[in-house]
């Protein structure tokens, strides 16, 4: 990936439909509840037609699904069909796998496998979705394949708009969200990168000692248009966590350029905006 062709990396990007499976009528019923949430469109785009979008606005981007079989019974987007997508468009595109905490040994053999062998970049976990707690025991043995390897993992936090408005909030356990049940997993794993995703609210304050604590926790500012971040957030990107911060969407829900462009009226300092936009990824992800 060529980082001088590049405006900005967009950590925190959704695959949520299949090119070769049709949209698991479980997921549906989330996604229609998410969309109604984040006054997004109801339909989800594609692989190719996310990856095309993402080139032709100059953004890099790291693309995931999120294994929530267990948590939810819906069938996830194959890991190997975004590694695929990913391999043949490595100018743009990053793959990050997912795999369901509850899956243990057999999730770290995969783990393995597509780091070793499908070029995967990092992973993704969503505590809520998989109704796991972060530091599960359960969940180590793939931990340990990540952190043997040094790469970045992502950690759903926070609020989420998946079962918001849904009855009995369609299952999910916001508990699972609290940024400090990861502080665990970043002592016993300190060669994973730790990114927490999202704001955080309603525990922002938890995730930002988190990353002024340890050395390998950062945030990604994905899933919240900047207009509406706390002040605190704003506060600590312009100081002490300035190369801790990332710049995610959560797209499809938020389309990049708009919370770009929406981040540029909030107050970050003019010399922090490229740390937040490439750089700290950048560095994080092992690209410069």
């Amino acid at each position: 990936m060529d980082l001088s062709k590049i405006r900005a990396i967009d950590v925190h990007v959704h695959a949520e439909v299949s090119c070769h499976d049709p949209e698991d009528p479980v997921m549906g019923k989330y996604f229609d509840a998410a969309s109604t949430y984040f006054k997004a469109p109801r339909e989800r785009p594609k692989i190719p037609e996310i990856i095309e979008l993402y080139r032709e606005t100059q953004i890099a981007l790291c693309l995931f699904t999120v294994d929530c079989e267990s948590g939810m019974g819906a069938k996830r987007v194959s890991n190997y069909e975004i590694a695929e997508f990913a391999q043949k468009n490595d100018d743009i595109c990053m793959a990050f796998a997912s795999i369901d905490p509850h899956k243990g040994k057999y999730g770290a053999r995969e783990a393995r496998d597509l780091i070793e062998n499908h070029g995967v970049k990092g992973f993704k976990f969503h505590g809520i979705a998989q109704n796991a707690h972060p530091a599960d025991r359960m969940a180590y043995p793939i931990y340990e394949v990540i952190n043997e390897y040094k790469l970045p993992v992502i950690f759903h936090t926070g609020h989420s708009g998946m079962g918001t408005g849904m009855r009995g909030g369609g299952g999910m356990r916001l508990k699972y969200g609290q940024p400090m049940l990861i502080d665990d997993v970043a002592v016993d794993f300190p060669d994973m990168k730790i990114i927490l995703a999202h704001p955080s609210w309603p525990w922002v304050d938890e995730s930002l000692s988190m990353a002024l604590h340890k050395d390998n926790v950062f945030i990604d500012l994905s899933g919240w248009s900047p207009k509406y971040f706390m002040p605190q957030i704003i506060r600590y990107a312009n100081t002490q966590l300035k190369k801790k911060m990332l710049f995610g969407s959560d797209f499809p829900l938020i389309h990049p350029d708009k919370w770009i462009a929406a981040a540029k009226e909030v107050g970050f300092k003019d010399e922090v905006m490229p740390l937040i936009m490439k750089d700290n990824a950048a560095r994080i992800l092992g690209l410069s």
